[in-house]
């Protein structure tokens, strides 16, 4: 087949965003060979040649939204007798798909469309620039970029347009609008494709998933001088530290295990309870919340669980995860804590039932005997689908989750 089409990369995957081509028209490709990256879901993925041959037609530019199935581009012998249909792919993020709001001068005036140069011969653009461009009409052939390289840059398609913004050009009159918005004292940020499907499931969570909360206080004072005994010997060793967030890792699995009441799930009106514990970290990047997967937590080494933890992160930053290091979760740890902040509530991540919000330790005063001391607390808030799991099974994990961190010998035992 001379088509490539958009591959499925993720489990929740329908559409990808091709970000960017790293072959050219008439470039020689080879099977295997990395012709572009795809934007997905969860992570930027690159997207393989199928077979050998010539790259004859790009059918969707960087920028532009494709359906799974359809096709992204030609490969040929190079004699351009190869064809396929154009895919259905939208224009690079459209304006009015974006959650902000628009401008009463964008929602009423025709969109132009920046004109392109031949195929193989476009300039050099990031795909920000490329987008805006196409908003405001500006054509990329008209712009010197100031960018490495002369790549084409936001500020010089804005820089670009300026000149011609006095001129007159026919358009409905806009709409009134309050005076509180008269001036656009704002920038306008496309969402990531990640913030984007982030945005919908999480609000179908909040829709489909009767959340209830309960908070509890946990003493981890002992759990912090435990956590430097075993770095301690860590370090010697010349091994990777562990953070407290491992430490709630492995105390959240081996609960999991002991009460698996909160490893469920619902799919088609049926309670399912996963056999395998598998923990999602809530993992802040640029491009929005990612969560990769740790595996079999329960099944792991508090080391062990430091070592891939750290790793996945790290790539989830850079984008770099594969698609099934973020999926088949059971129950996730949502942790602020870095932040200050000391108590907070979490979106269950569906198709789970369960998450676990983990703020700051605080010293606080508690009485022991007749003695006021000080202790570290840290207070944790599960949110728990309700269809799925009651109050008393949800206060039941979080009790046996309380007495591992207060008793840390029993979190590695």
């Amino acid at each position: 087949m001379p088509e490539i089409t958009m591959p499925r990369l993720s489990d929740t995957m329908e559409d990808g965003v091709v970000s960017a081509w790293l072959k050219q028209v008439g470039d020689k490709i080879t099977r295997g060979e990395v012709l572009a990256e795809i934007e997905t879901d969860k992570a930027l993925m690159e997207l393989e040649a199928y077979d050998d041959g010539v790259l004859e037609q790009i059918l969707a530019e960087p920028g532009s939204r494709v359906p799974i199935g359809e096709a992204i581009a030609i490969v040929g012998d190079g004699s351009g007798s190869a064809s396929a249909p154009a895919p259905k792919a939208t224009a690079p993020e459209p304006a009015a798909a974006e959650p902000h709001t628009l401008t009463a001068e964008a929602a009423s005036a025709p969109k132009p469309v920046a004109s392109e140069a031949p195929a193989g011969r476009r300039p050099k653009s990031s795909p920000l620039a490329r987008r805006i461009a196409e908003e405001i009409g500006v054509d990329l052939n008209t712009v010197t970029g100031t960018g490495p390289g002369g790549r084409i840059t936001r500020q010089d398609v804005e820089s670009a347009q300026r000149p011609t913004e006095s001129a007159p050009v026919e358009q409905p009159k806009p709409a009134a609008r309050p005076a509180d918005t008269a001036t656009a004292d704002y920038d306008e940020i496309p969402l990531t494709t990640i913030q984007q499907v982030s945005a919908k499931r999480l609000t179908e969570s909040k829709q489909q998933a009767p959340h209830i909360y309960l908070t509890t206080a946990i003493d981890v004072t002992d759990l912090l001088a435990f956590r430097g005994q075993i770095n301690e010997t860590l370090t010697a060793a010349g091994k990777t530290k562990v953070s407290v967030n491992d430490l709630l890792v492995k105390a959240a699995a081996a609960t999991l295990r002991t009460d698996p009441a909160v490893n469920v799930s619902v799919a088609d009106g049926k309670l399912l309870r996963h056999h395998g514990i598998h923990l999602g970290i809530a993992v802040a990047t640029p491009a929005g919340l990612l969560v990769p997967v740790i595996r079999d937590a329960d099944r792991k080494s508090v080391s062990e669980i430091a070592a891939e933890s750290r790793d996945k992160a790290e790539r989830a930053r850079d984008r770099k995860l594969r698609g099934d290091e973020m999926s088949g979760g059971t129950f996730t740890i949502s942790n602020l804590g870095m932040f200050g902040v000391e108590h907070f509530t979490a979106v269950i991540n569906p198709p789970e039932s369960a998450i676990l919000a983990v703020g700051a330790a605080q010293d606080e005063l508690r009485l022991e005997g007749e003695r006021v001391i000080a202790r570290k607390i840290l207070r944790v808030t599960l949110s728990a689908d309700h269809r799925a799991i009651d109050g008393a099974i949800a206060a039941r994990f979080l009790q046996q989750f309380k007495e591992l961190l207060e008793h840390p010998l029993r979190i590695v035992t």
